[in-house]
């Protein structure tokens, strides 16, 4: 179900048009971000954080099946209201997919040790990269051998049936029950008003939120690779074969993530993987300078790129989550997790300027504009290293 690969070519194969691309993205990160204020509130005030998560994973799931049988009778529905349905049923899916985050990050930091949670969402990645091996090779029989856009049926709901299987997992662990909140609840508003402080008065909080603005600044041309890799090789046939390089990256590097972030830190992890995200947009600018001069194998190119782009995704999310989860306090995580997301929300949408920004320019123009995000979010990042632990101003 990645915004970036899958959805990106299936959207693009419905509308030809690029800011659809970016819409699709947009709509999934915001609508995982939106909600975790209002969670965050009503999990805050709860011992047992469980049955958010319920609600969310189950939902999502339900959510993609109604997708794949949308996708399974296209043929019967005029072409603007099935593009109409698949965004109605695309934004519910993002929209219910944020009740599970944070649920998810508590009760994961009550259950896993801090210097062990690197290595447990590594070994989650891992796992799930060995499954999604055999996802890709599924696209690629699917998507080569149904017409379009009933390929992408089986494939929507084998990612609901993952999905299922995942809940069932997660909840079967249990979690331990949450200690009691340390301030008397106040409402819905003064726990904005609590937020509002957080931000202001705890400067890690703050640099962290504006690293991950700038992150979503680099990841908007997410979408437009698989576009760019497709308009160099002159088909979408290669849309399975770099989803599955883009799975592999994310399978090799995941012990080398677990093993920093326990190792080395956090923060360290953080600012590690933020330098080399510059490295996706810088290649395939000079990818494509290359192929446009020379003869070249193009696939070979894209390849790498891909690697690249699975493994840093990867990377990301684990130190993202493991530093928001080490300067979140104990009986606050669900509180910060709400912040954090609520503020860093907006930036979910800047895959809709990326889309304006190729319609104005080029692809090459939005990663560009990637590139300079990316060296931008490092150097906010390394301004952490400034920041004493606990990191509260005075």
């Amino acid at each position: 179900m990645d915004s970036s690969t899958i959805i990106a070519t299936l959207v693009y194969g419905l509308t030809g048009s690029a800011v659809a691309v970016g819409a699709a993205s947009a709509i999934l990160r915001y609508g995982w971000l939106f909600p975790q204020i209002f969670v965050g509130y009503l999990a805050q005030r709860r011992r047992r954080r469980m049955p958010f998560y319920m609600v969310g994973a189950f939902g999502r799931a339900a959510c993609l099946v109604g997708i794949a049988g949308l996708l399974a009778i296209a043929g019967a529905l005029p072409d603007a209201l099935l593009i109409a349905l698949f965004f109605g049923l695309w934004t519910a899916y993002a929209f219910v997919s944020g009740i599970v985050a944070v649920p998810y990050n508590d009760i994961v930091a009550r259950s896993v040790a801090s210097t062990r949670r690197s290595r447990m969402l590594a070994i989650r990645f891992f796992g799930g990269g060995l499954l999604a091996l055999g996802v890709a090779a599924a696209a690629h029989q699917f998507l080569n051998t149904l017409t379009f856009p009933g390929g992408y049926a089986p494939l929507v709901l084998l990612g609901a049936f993952l999905l299922l299987a995942s809940s069932i997992s997660f909840v079967s662990a249990g979690e331990p029950v949450a200690p009691e909140p340390r301030t008397p609840d106040e409402g819905f508003l003064g726990f904005l008003r609590e937020g509002v402080e957080v931000f202001r008065s705890d400067r890690r909080f703050r640099l962290f939120v504006y690293s991950q603005w700038l992150g979503g600044a680099v990841t908007m041309a997410l979408p437009f690779y698989i576009l760019q890799a497709t308009a160099t090789h002159g088909t979408t046939a290669v849309v399975a074969f770099l989803l599955g390089a883009q799975t592999a990256g994310g399978l090799v590097s995941n012990a080398l993530w677990g093993w920093w972030g326990d190792r080395h830190g956090k923060r360290s992890l953080l600012e590690g993987v933020a330098v080399l995200r510059a490295a996706p947009p810088l290649l395939i600018l000079v990818w494509v300078w290359i192929a446009g001069a020379w003869a070249v194998p193009t696939l070979a190119g894209f390849t790498v790129v891909f690697l690249l782009l699975g493994a840093l995704g990867n990377g990301i999310t684990i130190a993202m989550l493991g530093y928001l989860m080490e300067i979140s306090p104990d009986d606050r995580r669900p509180a910060y997790s709400g912040y954090f997301n609520a503020i860093v929300a907006p930036a979910a949408l800047l895959p809709l300027v990326g889309a304006a920004i190729v319609e104005a320019t080029s692809l090459s123009g939005v990663f560009v504009v990637s590139l300079i995000a990316a060296i931008l979010q490092f150097l906010t990042v390394r301004r952490l290293r400034t920041v004493a632990t606990g990191g509260f101003d005075r």
